[in-house]
C-alpha cells in the first residue's frame, strides 16, 4: 500500500509533462483514516472523467451496527452519504481550473427514490464511494498543482463532512433510515392484508411541474374514503392511516385534471422506497406492480399472446408471436404476456395510453362486427380472469367507457384530488346498464419460452473483429430513455418504472454481459433473468464488470430486466 506523500512526489514528478503521464498514479493510496484509489484515468483532459474511488473502514467510519447489518438500512444508508457527498463536492468542482473537463468533481444525483447504486456500497469491512474527477490540465499539459489542490485540500474536507458518523446529523439519518424500513414494513403488510397498494392520509401527491418530481407547494394533502381506510402500527412511526386498495379489479375514474392520472403515477412510482419530504413517502406499491401501455412499432419475439389474440387472418400462430413492428394492440397483448412471465402480481393501465380496440369493444360494435371475424378478447372480459385464475390485480385509469364499471371490485372517483369510493352506488347504476353475455374463449394460461440468440455474422477478412463480437461490444446510454450496444438501438422510452439514468446504463451491462456469457440458443429468458437477479444478489455489481465497478450504475427491478431484454431484437 502506498502513502499519500508517494502521491504526492508522483504528482511533483509529472507536472507539465504530456497528459498520458497521469497513467501512473493507477493505483491506492493511504490517507490517515480512509484509502483513496485512482481506478481509471482519462486519456485526454476532454475525455469522460478518471474513475476514483474512497474506502473507509466501519471502525473508522463509525456507524452504527444496526446500519450495517439491515439490507433495507444499508441501502439507505448508502442512498444517504452519497446525497451528503454530492452536496459537499458540488462546493468544488470545477475550482480547479484548466481544459475541458479539468476540475470537474461528480458523483451520481440521486432523484426521490432510494436505489441501490455503484456511488456507494457497504461490504463487511468497509464503506466504498465511487466519483469522477477530471484531471487538470492546461491544453494537453499535466497541470498537477491543480489535482493536488482535489485530493490534499478538496476532497479531505468532503470526506470529513460525510464518511464519518461522528460528523453527521444522526437525526436526519435516523430518519432515513427508518422512514425506509417503516416502507419496507408496509410493502410487506400489503400481501398479509391482501391490498394491492396503499396510499397514506396528508400525502402530497402532485408533482412539482411536468419536468421535477418534487413535492408540488400548496397542493391538497390525500385523504382516503372512509370505507378503504386501514390503519398500520409501523416499527418506528407508530399509527399511520390511509388508502387501502384491495387486491382484484380496481377502477379510477373522475373528470380531467381531478387527479386520476396523478393517483396512478404515484402508485406506479410506490414500488420504490422515497426520502423524507417526498410527499409520496408513504404511497406504497406491490414491489411487482407494472404499469402497461401500447407501443406501436416495439419488437415483439416468441411471445403467447394468443390469451388476447387468435385467428389472424394471415393464419399466424399467436401462441409463438413475433414481429418487428407490433400494433398497439399487439404490443399491450405481449406486455401483459411479458408481465406475467416476469412474476407481476399487479397490473397498471391508464385508458389513455392504451389501446382502445385492445381494451374494450361496446355492445353495437360486436353486433355489426361478429366476434368470429375480431381476432381480438379484449382486456375487459380477461381482467376477471387474471385475477381470479392467475391472481393479478388490475389498477386502471378510466374515462370514456363505462363497461369497466361492470367487472371492477373498487371503483375510486378522484374529485379536485380527492377520492370517493362510488362502488356501491355505481354497481346499482350497473343493473341498468347490462353487459353483452361474453362468449369470449377460455383462459388459457400463455406459454412462452423465448430463447435468445446472439449474432452468427462472422468477420469478412480474417483476423478481424466484427462489431457483434463481445469484445467489440460498446455501449451508450441515451438518457434514461434507451441505449445502444453495438450497432442497436434499445428504446425504454415506455418502460415507465424506470426513474433514473443510471437504471439504463446497468441494464446495458446486464445486457452486454448476458450476450457475452449467457445467449447460447439454448437458454430461455426467463433463465438467463432470473441467473442475473441471483448474481446481482450474491455478488452486487462487481460480476458484471470482471470484478470492478464505477459510479454511474443503479438497480433495476427484475421487471424492468425482462422489459429490456424483451425489446432487445435477437
Amino acid at each position: 500500500m502506498q502513502q499519500s506523500t508517494d502521491l504526492l512526489n508522483l504528482l511533483h514528478s509529472i507536472h507539465r509533462k504530456s497528459y498520458p503521464a497521469y497513467k501512473s498514479l493507477k493505483g491506492a493510496y493511504q490517507f490517515g483514516h480512509y484509502i483513496l484509489s485512482v481506478d481509471h484515468v482519462q486519456g485526454d483532459p476532454f475525455a469522460s472523467p478518471s474513475h476514483i474511488s474512497i474506502h473507509v473502514s466501519h471502525k473508522a467510519a463509525g456507524f452504527p451496527e444496526e446500519y450495517l447489518q439491515n439490507p433495507v438500512a444499508k441501502i439507505t444508508l448508502c442512498d444517504y452519504l452519497t446525497r451528503q457527498f454530492e452536496q459537499q463536492i458540488d462546493r468544488f468542482s470545477f475550482r480547479a481550473k484548466g481544459s475541458g473537463k479539468s476540475g470537474l468533481i461528480s458523483v451520481s444525483h440521486c432523484g426521490q427514490e432510494v436505489l441501490k447504486r455503484t456511488a456507494c456500497e457497504i461490504t463487511d469491512k468497509e464503506i466504498t464511494a465511487r466519483f469522477f474527477i477530471g484531471f487538470p490540465a492546461n491544453g494537453r499539459t499535466i497541470n498537477s498543482i491543480e489535482l493536488e489542490k482535489i485530493l490534499f485540500e478538496f476532497l479531505p474536507v468532503c470526506m470529513k463532512n460525510t464518511f464519518f458518523y461522528k460528523n453527521l446529523n444522526a437525526d436526519r439519518l435516523r430518519e432515513a433510515v427508518f422512514l425506509a424500513e417503516d416502507q419496507t414494513f408496509i410493502r410487506e403488510q400489503l400481501k398479509l392484508r391482501s391490498l394491492a397498494a396503499f396510499v397514506a392520509d396528508g400525502s402530497i401527491l402532485p408533482r412539482e411541474s411536468g419536468v421535477s418530481s418534487r413535492p408540488m407547494k400548496n397542493s391538497i394533502p390525500f385523504r382516503s374514503p372512509d370505507s378503504l381506510r386501514v390503519s398500520m402500527e409501523l416499527p418506528h412511526r407508530g399509527t399511520i392511516t390511509g388508502m387501502g386498495i384491495p387486491q382484484g379489479i380496481t377502477l379510477i375514474v373522475g373528470g380531467g385534471y381531478h387527479g386520476k392520472s396523478t393517483l396512478l403515477n404515484a402508485l406506479e412510482l410506490g414500488v420504490y422506497n422515497h426520502i423524507p419530504g417526498d410527499g409520496r413517502e408513504y404511497v406504497v406499491t406491490d414491489s411487482t406492480a407494472l404499469k402497461l401501455r401500447s407501443e406501436d412499432g416495439r419488437f415483439i419475439k416468441d411471445v403467447d399472446i394468443s390469451l388476447f389474440i387468435n385467428d389472424l387472418p394471415d393464419k399466424k400462430d399467436t401462441r409463438c408471436f413475433s414481429t418487428e413492428d407490433a400494433s398497439g394492440s399487439t404490443s399491450q397483448a405481449a406486455g401483459i404476456i411479458e408481465g406475467m412471465e416476469a412474476g407481476s402480481r399487479v397490473f397498471l393501465l391508464d385508458e389513455d395510453t392504451s389501446a382502445t380496440n385492445f381494451m374494450v369493444r361496446d355492445s353495437f360494435m360486436q353486433k355489426v362486427i361478429a366476434r368470429e371475424k375480431e381476432p381480438i378478447t379484449p382486456f375487459l372480459e380477461r381482467a376477471g380472469d387474471l385475477y381470479q385464475k392467475a391472481e393479478i390485480s388490475t389498477i386502471l385509469v378510466a374515462g370514456s367507457s363505462g363497461a369497466f364499471f361492470h367487472i371492477a371490485d373498487t371503483i375510486i372517483q378522484m374529485d379536485s384530488y380527492r377520492p370517493i369510493d362510488i362502488t356501491k352506488k355505481t354497481k346499482e347504476l350497473c343493473k341498468n346498464y347490462p353487459l353483452e353475455p361474453s362468449d369470449a374463449p377460455a383462459f388459457i394460461f400463455p406459454q412462452s419460452s423465448r430463447i435468445m440468440t446472439s449474432s452468427t455474422q462472422t468477420s469478412p477478412r480474417p483476423g478481424r473483429r466484427t462489431s457483434d463480437r463481445p469484445e467489440r461490444l460498446k455501449i451508450k446510454t441515451h438518457g434514461k430513455d434507451g441505449f445502444s450496444i453495438g450497432h442497436q438501438e434499445v428504446d425504454l422510452r415506455y418502460i415507465e418504472q424506470l426513474v433514473d439514468t443510471e437504471q439504463t446504463a446497468c441494464l446495458g451491462l446486464l445486457l452486454k454481459y448476458a450476450i457475452e456469457h449467457l445467449i447460447d440458443g439454448k437458454r430461455t429468458l426467463p433463465e438467463i433473468t432470473e441467473y442475473l437477479i441471483e448474481e446481482l444478489n450474491r455478488k452486487g455489481f462487481a460480476f458484471l464488470n470482471n470484478g470492478t465497478i464505477s459510479c454511474g450504475y443503479a438497480l433495476p427491478r427484475s421487471q424492468e430486466i425482462y422489459s429490456c431484454f424483451n425489446r432487445f431484437r435477437r
